[in-house]
């Protein structure tokens, strides 16, 4: 008799047990239908108002989506051009032809393609872009592709203010000292640097041995004459170089007497603020120019 009591002792316990986690289950359950009866019961309601409350501009939206959305890009490049011509008449002074040096071992065309039109929005009129390398002069039709398509996504479209005369070398014939109408590109290379300085020596003296030169044209003048015919650009005022090799590699030897050489970290993901940034210390700096 003791142990069938004991057996239903703890039957009845183990019931109780049960009843108790069904009970707080119910509960539980419960709880969470009448939630979500209440949720859809004021949605259900709510509805309508939410239908009705603003019908003029949910028609306004809905009639031409499209053309919202070009609106509202037109108004961002709007506002970046505005933006860029502000922050170029901020500046103390402006370079007339400003260097994108890239010292780094993977270009990126999109980042470059940013910083050319960055430069041509705040008004400067010649833009050289160089790499060690020659990568970009290898690649220049997709430079320029991507240019062009960031001009359209960064200034939208405004005419031809912003066009893009891409100068390939000893193509164009433009005076060293005549500023561009329109911003100018000119992809650089080490061919363009102290190759070009042999190739004018040895021009120089071709001239004098078939007698089109006298030997007393031989000088440093004629020789930076024809340097510059080759260049067809003036001399940059600012270099900017994005790397951390602190060499110029071979950029320009002959025209980069007077320049002013900033250096940033990398030129991937580089922003505009870190562009304007560099022609605020450039306009801030004094030049002595050898006095």
């Amino acid at each position: 008799m003791a142990l069938l009591h004991g057996f239903l002792w703890r039957l009845l316990l183990v019931l109780v047990h049960v009843n108790r986690a069904l009970v707080s289950w119910l509960r539980v359950r419960l709880r969470s239908l009448k939630g979500r009866l209440w949720e859809r019961m004021v949605a259900a309601l709510l509805l309508p108002v939410a239908l009705a409350g603003f019908p003029d501009h949910r028609r306004k939206f809905n009639r031409n989506p499209g053309a919202n959305a070009n609106s509202v890009t037109g108004n961002c490049a709007a506002s970046r051009r505005s933006r860029c011509l502000s922050d170029g008449r901020s500046l103390e002074k402006l370079p007339v032809h400003i260097g994108l040096l890239v010292a780094e071992e993977e270009p990126s065309y999109t980042d470059i393609s940013n910083l050319v039109v960055w430069c041509m929005a705040v008004g400067i009129s010649y833009v050289s872009v160089y790499d060690n390398h020659g990568i970009f002069r290898k690649n220049n039709s997709h430079l320029l592709e991507e240019i062009m398509r960031k001009q359209q996504d960064l200034l939208g479209v405004d005419g031809s203010k912003h066009n893009v005369e891409f100068l390939s070398n000893g193509s164009d014939k433009h005076q060293h000292h005549v500023v561009s109408c329109r911003p100018t590109v000119k992809v650089l290379s080490p061919d363009d640097g102290k190759q070009s300085i042999v190739q004018a020596a040895q021009q120089l003296c071709r001239s004098v041995e078939n007698k089109e030169r006298s030997s007393r044209d031989i000088s440093v003048t004629m020789l930076d004459i024809m340097l510059r015919e080759s260049k067809n650009v003036p001399d940059p005022e600012l270099v900017v170089k994005f790397g951390p090799v602190d060499s110029t590699l071979g950029f320009l030897p002959w025209h980069i007497r007077l320049t002013e050489f900033i250096s940033l970290p990398s030129h991937r993901n580089v922003s505009y603020e870190d562009l304007f940034g560099a022609l605020q210390r450039y306009g801030a700096c004094q030049q002595r120019l050898g006095q």
